[in-house]
């Protein structure tokens, strides 16, 4: 375990969720325990053309909504990110117990970081068409928070009174685990209290088409989409667009311990890094060796080693490089066959949520060590055989079972050639 001893500990009190297969914690970890998917034919990427035609896009239902917003606030409100993230961000304040700021003054302990990779989308294309006709007049308030990156953590800045840090991360599909650990780090440096970290993703072809043009989603199974997203399988045909938001109440462990919180896991460290595009590296294709020095770089930070990491909640999208993936894992471990730990994604059941997939994903990786059990693998028709070649079977649960776990491992590889790797470790005093 870590010894700096200048090093605040960091716990997790609080959890919200927005995902394709399920609204709130408890509903989304009865899903992720019976392997619910969320993917669905989207009658809109049909109209549009895309070969892609199903998504991970979370219900909304007119309820939710009229709970986290005012009748003013969702007057022109076209920013599904947005709408995630709140919900979410305002979640896991709830759920950590925690009071809203007084009208007088902020939270100076508490802060945000919360990331997005692009913002509005739906509301930047109501936005051109009104300035080209000329209209400018009729954007309405709020098109700028809609369309800033930052607007989400700025939004619920002003819901919920912090009053520390507050800013926004982008860092394609690493931005939510990126944002978790700067978050932890902050905390453990002693800069604050409490974090809410988190991020969140729009949904619609605005944000999707260009990977559709990329053809790197699935074409196949528009009339199946439950079996679209298939991460590990040997006939993986491609990501599943999705969308939403994870939040963390993030604390340090004397505050959680002196308001009686309830503790769901602790921080132990992390690493974000990139692989410059060197190598094998590219925009779009991870370096290696970049990938296997996140994951050192994370174990080093946290104090353990490879052989106490009971689980890993990879990236594995359902693409050609899930194999890579498994590799680098295992090299950075210096471990094979029966000897590397359980490991498994959720991309099946939502997706590959883009910027809200590291926090959504968390979401989930903190409910496996809560809970103790391990998610089981869906959609693997059989395992990719260089897969296969690496690690056993065993590693690849393909239903939900009970299981001792202390420490686990998360990470996220994203666009740009850039990593994230956060351990978390189930709590004790």
């Amino acid at each position: 375990m870590n010894t700096d001893n200048n090093r605040r500990r960091v716990v997790i009190t609080g959890m919200g969720v927005v995902a394709p297969n399920a609204i709130g914690v408890s509903a989304f970890a009865k899903a992720l325990q019976e392997q619910t998917s969320g993917i669905r034919f989207d009658p809109q990427l049909a109209d549009l053309n895309f070969g892609c035609q199903v998504s991970g896009t979370p219900q909304i239902t007119e309820e939710l909504l009229a709970d986290n917003f005012t009748p003013l606030q969702l007057r022109g409100l076209k920013a599904s990110g947005l709408v995630y993230g709140v919900i979410a961000g305002k979640e896991a304040f709830k759920d950590a117990g925690l009071e809203i700021a007084s009208p007088e003054k902020a939270l100076s302990e508490m802060g945000i970081i919360f990331g997005t990779g692009q913002s509005g989308g739906e509301k930047f294309r109501e936005a051109i068409h009104l300035i080209d006709d000329k209209k400018v007049r009729r954007l309405g308030s709020t098109s700028v928070i809609q369309t800033m990156t930052s607007g989400i953590s700025a939004w619920l800045a002003g819901e919920l009174g912090c009053g520390n840090i507050v800013t926004s991360n982008s860092s394609a599909c690493c931005t939510g685990t990126e944002a978790f650990l700067m978050g932890y780090e902050r905390i453990a440096a002693g800069k604050a209290t409490q974090m809410l970290v988190g991020s969140t993703s729009d949904s619609g072809p605005y944000i999707w088409g260009g990977f559709d043009a990329m053809r790197i989603l699935p074409t196949k199974y528009n009339q199946d989409p439950e079996n679209a997203s298939r991460p590990l399988s040997e006939d993986a045909a491609g990501f599943v667009p999705g969308s939403g938001a994870g939040a963390f109440i993030l604390e340090h462990l004397g505050s959680a311990q002196k308001r009686g919180a309830k503790i769901y896991a602790e921080v132990l460290g992390g690493a974000v890094n990139s692989g410059g595009h060197r190598a094998d590296g590219s925009m779009t294709a991870p370096n290696g060796q970049a990938v296997q020095d996140c994951i050192h770089l994370a174990m080093k930070d946290a104090g353990v080693t490879a052989t106490e990491i009971d689980a890993i909640n990879g990236h594995l999208t359902a693409t050609s490089k899930d194999a890579f993936e498994i590799k680098n894992w295992s090299t950075a471990f210096k471990l094979k066959g029966a000897e590397f730990p359980f490991i498994n994604t959720f991309k099946s059941c939502i997706g590959h949520c883009l910027a809200a997939a590291g926090s959504i994903e968390l979401v989930g990786a903190v409910l496996q060590l809560k809970e103790q059990k391990i998610y089981g693998n869906s959609n693997i028709t059989s395992i990719h055989p260089e897969i296969m070649d690496v690690i056993d079977k065993k590693s690849f649960p393909l239903s939900s079972k009970y299981v001792d776990l202390n420490i686990l491992a998360k990470a996220s590889f994203g666009f740009g050639d850039v990593n994230a790797c956060v351990l978390l470790k189930k709590y004790s005093s």
